[in-house]
């Protein structure tokens, strides 16, 4: 996930994740059957309330979790997951799967075919970790380096990529073993680079289709899991419609004109325009942005220019960020920023030359599948352990696939019950914990969203 801002969940429970879902399990469909019902007579989705909760065997649950401790034992970076990605091939192939690999560079999609018609569903899990040193005390914690711009680092997965995978994997194992029941076909994503392809390369999502991942198999829906730190065990966040920002990056170079700072009437100082620029930029939200439709965010993070005390240079180099969460005032945003920037710089004589680099749009889930979904959700976690996510203002290249098919993205909690949530360290951090209690429940929604997804259609 990239530049990920902390959610707070607002969802207070009164019983442990492990106590609820349990009984869950131990209620099975009986249960399961009576909450989707209610739910689906208020949604319209009465197609999935006598569907059955498919659970996965303590076995695979075990081996979910030893994939996981490999997988973070072994991170690797941005385009750069050559293991990862051949340890989920032998794994898909075992199963029998049609499996491709090497799309996006290490990319890796697997099709099961069910034994009866029906519509095809893709699962998606990222792999890439990220340039971190992990500071937890887990026996299985990472040592590994390697090479991010030009430099040998770290690498930890700080952002639970290796619980993605582990959890897609256990459910190709799971849904393989019951293919005469399913109905459609399903497609297993494995997408790298998440985090974003290093300089000078491309890659994730936006690569993966543009080498043709859906000419392989054009999907009906997508779906996708994030861990959350911010989120107790087993708790899922939803949401209708935008749910992550679009992530967009700018440059401005404020060209002047050099002299010596004792005349600064010899030239045209950069550094002043620059902190003009600065602060009209920052009107585009607070004044020209229509924040009661959606937020907008505009940061400057990078300010660079002079080489001495005394001489007013001739250049001063912007770098910021803008995220926000709607196509058309993503757009204007862009306008605006390019136009205060050179009407600013020409008012004092100066020229601004702006560069916007267009990243991940916004991640919008589908309210319709969201709603035909929910039930099948409840019934694998419990309503109590869901709650409304609130918009994030980190992005997430899972929107590429969003503005293909009708999708779903949610977040999977991972904080141990007893512990806040709020003060738990973030994703990102070299702290970063999982409770990997949490592997059977994403696992089961997996499965359980590409069996229901069917019949809701």
């Amino acid at each position: 996930m990239i530049a990920l801002i902390t959610l707070a969940s607002t969802f207070a429970a009164t019983t442990t994740i492990q106590n609820s879902y349990a009984q869950n399990s131990a209620q099975g469909s009986a249960q399961g059957s009576a909450q989707s019902s209610a739910q689906a007579m208020s949604s319209g989705a009465n197609a999935t309330s006598s569907a059955q909760h498919a659970s996965i065997s303590d076995a695979l649950e075990q081996r979910v979790i030893e994939w996981r401790r490999d997988l973070h034992q072994h991170p690797e970076l941005s385009n750069r997951e050559f293991r990862t990605s051949g340890v989920v091939a032998d794994h898909l192939r075992s199963l029998g799967l049609e499996v491709t690999t090497d799309i996006a560079h290490t990319g890796v999609v697997a099709i099961l075919r069910g034994a009866q018609p029906g519509p095809t569903v893709a699962l998606r899990a990222d792999m890439d970790a990220l340039p971190v040193q992990e500071l937890t005390d887990v026996p299985f914690a990472s040592t590994a380096t390697g090479e991010y711009r030009g430099r040998e680092v770290s690498v930890m997965h700080a952002c639970g990529h290796d619980l993605h995978v582990a959890m897609l994997m256990g459910a190709a194992e799971h849904l393989a073993g019951m293919q005469e029941q399913i109905a459609g076909d399903i497609m297993f994503i494995f997408q790298p680079a998440e985090e974003g392809a290093p300089e000078g390369e491309e890659g994730g999502a936006e690569l993966m289709l543009k080498e043709g991942l859906f000419d392989i198999a054009k999907p009906d829906a997508v779906f996708g899991i994030h861990v959350w730190s911010a989120a107790t065990t087993g708790h899922i966040g939803y949401r209708q419609g935008p749910l992550m920002a679009s992530s967009d990056r700018f440059e401005i170079r404020v060209l002047g004109e050099q002299t010596h700072g004792s005349r600064p009437w010899g030239g045209i100082d950069p550094i002043v325009v620059a902190s003009q620029i600065i602060n009209n930029v920052q009107t585009i939200v607070s004044r020209q942005v229509n924040i009661t439709k959606a937020p907008a965010v505009v940061s400057f993070g990078i300010v660079e220019g002079g080489v001495r005390n005394n001489i007013i240079p001739d250049e001063v180099y912007l770098e910021g960020t803008i995220r926000n969460f709607d196509m058309a005032i993503r757009s204007d945003i862009f306008a605006k920023l390019t136009n205060a920037a050179e009407m600013t710089a020409a008012a004092s004589g100066a020229r601004a030359e702006v560069t916007i680099d267009e990243g991940y749009p916004v991640t919008v889930n589908n309210p319709d599948l969201v709603t035909q979904m929910l039930p099948t959700t409840e019934r694998i976690v419990g309503r109590e352990n869901m709650y409304e996510a609130d918009l994030v203002t980190g992005a997430e290249d899972f929107s590429f696939y969003a503005l293909e098919v009708p999708s779903m993205f949610v977040f999977l909690g991972i904080t141990p019950p007893g512990q806040d949530p709020a003060t738990a360290p973030s994703n990102h951090s070299p702290y970063f914990y999982a409770d990997e209690n949490s592997l059977r429940v994403g696992t089961e929604l997996l499965i359980n969203w590409a069996l229901d997804y069917p019949s809701t259609r």
